[in-house]
């Protein structure tokens, strides 16, 4: 497993100036700020957030990993367990998989029903037009690799002590149900990408270069004090980027 050196990478360090400076704005402004990072298994989820916050201040950010709901949480409203993290004034918080768990891997793997799936379905554009009208700047990001890449991924985790906790029951069939999977991606993208909250698709079989996208197109779509003063190019790759949003609201 191979670490980039950071500290040698002058476009790296500008993009966490350039982090610094909007974390900044947010706080003295009392602004807050979702990222949602999904993708498959071993899409790069958990590092792309780790390169976000590697500079900011913590005590302005969450990063929010839930595990499997609870007996009682599987009795609420679906939501109800993602609402209560939401972010305060001033604050970033980072989703690493997120509520969108039901569009994808629930009904993949059969933890939840049809009638559940389609009612997650017609609420979530809902919720999340209810969010960004009180404000919340909302970025949605999915990391996409390719199955051979997922593989390689996938068996570097079976052997690297350092990841081997990442390894899970769904990992282990994420290449068996690689179809199923993309199915409901695609479905998720064509019914919840909205012209106000559209899927961000971040092509991410290079890890360095797609952290570096993700971070670009985040820096570009807020509105921070003292934006590129760093010189670096914050408008994102469009051959590593596309925007998904089908559904016209």
């Amino acid at each position: 497993m191979q670490f980039h050196s950071y500290e040698h990478d002058q476009e790296y360090i500008n993009l966490q100036t350039e982090m610094v400076r909007m974390q900044n704005w947010l706080i003295e402004t009392g602004k807050r700020l979702i990222v949602i990072c999904e993708g498959r298994d071993s899409a790069g989820k958990g590092g792309a957030i780790m390169s976000f916050i590697r500079f900011i201040n913590p005590r302005h950010y969450r990063v929010v990993a839930l595990n499997k709901p609870t007996d009682r949480e599987k009795g609420q409203w679906y939501f109800q367990r993602y609402i209560q993290h939401f972010p305060d004034p001033g604050e970033i918080v980072f989703f690493d998989r997120s509520w969108y768990n039901r569009a994808v891997v629930e009904p993949v793997m059969g933890f939840c029903s049809e009638d559940q799936y389609e009612l997650f379905m017609g609420q979530v554009n809902n919720l999340e037009k209810m969010l960004i009208d009180d404000g919340i700047i909302l970025f949605k990001l999915w990391f996409s690799i390719d199955r051979d890449e997922q593989n390689k991924r996938l068996e570097e985790r079976k052997v690297n002590p350092l990841i081997s906790w990442k390894l899970s029951t769904v990992d282990m069939q994420a290449q068996m149900k690689w179809d199923d999977f993309t199915h409901f991606k695609l479905q998720m993208f064509d019914r919840t990408g909205t012209d106000i909250a559209p899927w961000i698709v971040i092509k991410g079989n290079n890890k360095e270069l797609a952290r570096k996208e993700a971070m670009r197109y985040v820096l570009n779509n807020v509105p921070y004090h003292n934006k590129g003063l760093t010189n670096e190019r914050l408008e994102p790759n469009m051959e590593i980027v596309s925007v998904e949003n089908f559904l016209k609201v």
